[in-house]
């Protein structure tokens, strides 16, 4: 059966620097095959899809995010904490994750990211209160038909090693190194067109040991997998790394051998102007979270300054119980006005965030060559936006201006892989009404409700 797919009167937002007002775009085995105005001839497919005038993108890529959270979303207790406190008080509930709330959380993270544009996620599973959790994460996945790119997280410091985590959800640096080279072994596909990949996330330079830090680095090098860490998040773990190790964080980033162009990290709020040039030209990455890093008004990386000092700049939902929402859209809304609040209004445009969110997002994951754009041979994921009636009124000009200034913007459609996963608005998913009942029935257990 053929697997053709052809776009029409479509407002087509390809890749920066590549738009057409009003054009078809033709997607065929899971691959863009080509593109043009509606003035010339297009292609015959299988089926025939029409925009309706709307902006068409590539799917936005998620590159940081913490899908479990979903289950403790806007949780009373800890709302209105710093980031320290809401760790503590959010852990313990944590620690009672197990495949099936796993599978869960992430089964309707990747569902609601879907709905707002996004066509890739990575995720970085750091809580480990039993075996196999990221195993079931690629499941969801599979099952959905979702682009994934999961994350080996660990922790090796507990409460009683000077950390925040409780016993129960830290593991042994062999268990964790062991664990990272099976995942690694069964799930990872380094092939064009992959569906499911997989790279080494430690949580953070203060929740694992220097042995992780450098043997991760070491093992990423040998399998050519990514790496991926939070850094410079917050003033503690400023004055955590100068009291253990010396040096700042950065400084200890690149003493443990992470600072390459297989690297990217979350967040990056607080390093010197030196320190972010040092790793522009070692080639690492960094997304920015925008909505999460207000939420617990921590702070909020300098995005356009990254960018412009050589930093590839990525966007992700982060934390399910910090942001509570999984909207790329959102995302890429916020880091616009947050970047004209910050720096002025001539800083920062539309495109400028939509870069982020879909080239910058790709580059963090290190899949630019395939997803992020939508020109010849890339990925076949991309987005048919949808704006009401009432909110796009006026709006003439600029449809990708008009994408992240009116609100609210939701998928219309969203492709992945050349499959329609999201339509005219809905997911696809046959089984969600019994992922969101289960769901429910996890996160009351694990809030202690019932």
């Amino acid at each position: 059966m053929s697997t053709s797919l052809l776009v029409t009167y479509a407002c087509l937002y390809l890749d920066r620097g590549l738009e057409i007002p009003n054009g078809w775009i033709h997607l065929e085995n899971g691959r863009v095959a080509g593109y043009g105005a509606m003035t010339t001839p297009a292609p015959q497919a299988a089926r025939v899809l029409s925009a309706g005038g709307r902006l068409v993108t590539p799917g936005m890529v998620n590159a940081h995010h913490h899908m479990y959270q979903n289950l403790t979303r806007a949780y009373a207790p800890v709302v209105n904490g710093t980031l320290f406190e809401w760790l503590q008080g959010l852990y313990p509930l944590w620690a009672t994750l197990d495949e099936e709330s796993v599978y869960l959380s992430s089964y309707v993270a990747m569902t609601e990211l879907l709905l707002g544009g996004c066509t890739t996620s990575m995720d970085h599973h750091y809580v480990h209160p039993r075996p196999r959790l990221i195993d079931a994460q690629i499941r969801a996945a599979r099952d959905i038909g979702f682009r994934f790119h999961a994350t080996r997280g660990s922790m090796t410091r507990s409460v009683k090693d000077g950390g925040l985590p409780p016993d129960s959800v830290v593991q042994s640096e062999d268990v964790i190194l062991e664990d990272s080279e099976r995942l690694i072994g069964l799930f990872h596909d380094p092939n064009p067109g992959a569906m499911t990949r997989v790279a080494l996330a430690p949580c953070s330079l203060f929740s694992v040991s220097e042995t992780i830090m450098k043997e991760s680095a070491l093992m990423a090098e040998r399998h050519d997998v990514r790496l991926h860490t939070h850094l410079a998040e917050d003033h503690d773990e400023d004055v955590y790394c100068r009291e253990v190790y010396g040096c700042t964080p950065t400084e200890y980033f690149e003493r443990s051998g992470w600072a390459s162009h297989r690297s990217w990290v979350a967040h990056y709020i607080y390093p010197t102007g030196d320190e972010i040039d040092r790793l522009a030209h070692k080639g690492v990455c960094a997304a920015q979270c925008p909505c999460s890093n207000m939420m617990i008004g921590g702070g909020s990386a300098d995005a356009m300054d990254l960018r412009r000092r050589g930093i590839k700049v990525g966007l992700g939902c982060d934390g399910s119980a910090s942001t509570d929402h999984a909207s790329l859209w959102l995302e890429a809304r916020m880091a616009l006005l947050l970047g004209r609040y910050r720096n002025g209004p001539h800083s920062m445009t539309a495109r400028d965030a939509l870069d982020m969110a879909t080239r910058g997002g790709a580059a963090c994951l290190g899949w630019e060559d395939e997803i992020g754009h939508l020109r010849k041979g890339a990925c076949a994921d991309l987005v048919v936006w949808q704006l009401p009636a009432v909110s796009r009124a006026g709006a003439l000009s600029d449809p990708v201006e008009a994408l992240l200034r009116c609100a609210p913007a939701t998928a219309w459609y969203t492709i992945v892989n050349g499959r329609i996963l999201v339509s005219e608005g809905q997911p696809c998913q046959s089984g969600l009404e019994t992922v969101l009942r289960d769901h429910e029935r996890a996160a009351r257990r694990m809030q202690k409700l019932d």
